[in-house]
């Protein structure tokens, strides 16, 4: 794929409209990983309005498309991501979260009937205590998942089950419920 062919992938993810309470901003994608790349962060919020809106996830995708592809990863692109949320500190000290965040990420791909090879990736849990003047703030107990593979793609539009699949895998970590089946929502094509 040529500089065009991948402009037209990139057109087409500007495209995608994630769901309501996520807003997708494009950033400088890093530059010395491949020859084209593209990236987008995310920040999720618990879906109220007003003084009542908190983040309560954000993220990281980054396509990456180095003609004649590289070895590790099995092809000509490469999504790379992260995901950060919040957990309850309990869930946090639970032995098979890391297991669990990783069935997340595969799941969340499948859901969108997303085409993949070598996926591979770090589960991460965090726990912050403070002290000193800082002490009155409360324990942090988060979950990071960090996540590479390699979409098969044959035309610019499958690059949108990608994100999509992203897209679920941030809301499903930040616990916020899925969307029904044929179900539709009111969305503010929120995107900075």
């Amino acid at each position: 794929m040529d500089a065009r062919g991948f402009e037209d992938l990139v057109n087409s993810l500007r495209t995608f409209t994630p769901r309501a309470e996520i807003v997708l901003e494009e950033v400088p994608a890093p530059q010395k990983l491949a020859t084209y790349s593209f990236a987008f962060s995310a920040d999720v919020s618990n879906g109220l309005l007003g003084d009542d809106e908190d983040e309560i996830a954000s993220g990281r995708f980054v396509l990456l498309h180095e003609p004649g592809g590289q070895d590790t990863w099995e092809g000509e692109f490469r999504c790379v991501t992260f995901v950060r949320a919040d957990v309850d500190p309990v869930m946090q000290q639970d032995p098979l979260l890391p297991e669990v965040g990783w069935s997340w990420f595969l799941e969340a791909l499948e859901s969108e009937e997303c085409a993949l090879a070598a996926p591979s990736g770090t589960v991460t849990r965090v726990s912050s205590a403070s002290f000193g003047k800082l002490s009155p703030r409360n324990d942090e107990s988060e979950i990071e998942i960090r996540a590479s593979w390699t979409p098969a793609i044959t035309d610019p539009i499958e690059i949108i089950k990608h994100i999509a699949g992203w897209c679920r895998l941030i809301t499903d970590v930040a616990g916020l419920e899925p969307i029904p089946d044929g179900v539709s929502t009111i969305s503010s094509a929120r995107r900075r």
